[in-house]
């Protein structure tokens, strides 16, 4: 059992944030997520996209901005559980116990949850499961990784196009496959793509991926014509969507309304020592934006600091004055 004195499920840039300021205010601090590395969505499904509103930053690529939260996050030496769904949760006197799916305990003093949409897991690729982490993967935080390499792109969304438009410069080639002929990406994405190198077949899918220990190439067929093709790739992105899911989280006792958790302005649910900020809670003028969500993890952090450390004050002074 791992013991701490705030528990924060769920990594993506309010948890990370989070972990940051509970480190400020003095406090021990771990994150779950059912993900396999911190950052949520943003590294999920825009890692390459700029984004405009957080404030002090005219501009940020996703995934920029994820490193920058993991490395100010650091200060506090938080542990992680990465991989890891939380699964029960349940009060122990003056402790809150949490469970994850895989069998692990963490015991806190007060529990965060910024679990964004809820469990945030990708829609498996038909065939070829067994080279995930071997070519087949779900992210791609880090292009540089793919450098150089053949990479066949499996989809038809944002995701999918913003990361061949993105790899087109790195890699050696880079195809998409769609199985219908339309795409559901933007017009704007769907136009980029078009005029660049990157190879692209519809109405195609993955029909086998093969190699001996690594990818070494896949067979695609046509969905119109059963024509089927070997492609010579190392990597493959499957980029079908994610789910979203509360899961667990509807059998906690939490306070619900319209698949959020209910929240007061301390960002306190109905559960004692349970807070929750980000994009999965609701409240009277609730604005689901990151920039939104890091003032509700400080406001959160700030009112749990008296009840894990009784006598400890809610304004935690500025951090400029901490040198």
């Amino acid at each position: 059992m791992i013991e701490t004195d705030l528990l924060v499920v769920g990594a993506g840039p309010t948890g990370l944030y989070a972990a940051y300021y509970a480190g400020f205010r003095g406090l021990t601090v771990t994150l779950m997520d059912s993900l396999p590395e911190p950052g949520g969505q943003v590294t999920a499904l825009y890692p390459e996209k700029l984004i405009f509103d957080v404030a002090g930053l005219p501009q940020v690529k996703g995934q920029d901005l994820v490193d920058n939260l993991v490395a100010q996050a650091a200060q506090s030496k938080p542990d992680y559980i990465l991989g890891h769904r939380a699964e029960k949760l349940e009060q122990r006197g003056d402790r809150v116990r949490v469970e994850s799916d895989q069998g692990l305990e963490v015991l806190a003093a007060a529990v965060l949850i910024t679990a964004g949409i809820g469990t945030f897991s990708p829609r498996e690729v038909p065939v070829g499961q067994e080279y995930e982490g071997r070519g087949l993967r779900y992210f791609v935080p880090k292009l540089d990784e793919l450098s150089g390499l053949d990479v066949l792109i499996v989809g038809g969304g944002d995701s999918a196009l913003d990361w061949a438009s993105s790899l087109e410069p790195l890699a050696r080639s880079v195809t998409l496959i769609h199985r219908r002929t339309r795409f559901r990406a933007h017009e704007r994405s769907v136009e980029r793509l078009l005029q660049s190198r990157v190879r692209l077949l519809t109405p195609w899918e993955l029909h086998r991926v093969f190699g001996e220990g690594q990818i070494d190439g896949v067979e695609i067929i046509n969905n119109a014509t059963q024509e089927r093709a070997a492609l010579e790739v190392q990597a493959v992105v499957a980029a079908l969507g994610f789910v979203a899911d509360l899961g667990p989280m509807t059998r906690w006792g939490l306070e619900q309304r319209a698949r959020h958790i209910v929240v007061d302005s301390a960002m306190r649910t109905n559960l004692p020592r349970v807070f929750a900020a980000g994009d999965i809670v609701d409240y009277e003028g609730k604005v689901k934006l990151i920039a939104t969500g890091f003032g509700e993890a400080a406001t959160a952090i700030n009112n749990a600091v008296p009840i894990i450390r009784p006598g400890a004050k809610v304004f935690p002074g500025h951090s400029s004055d901490v040198g």
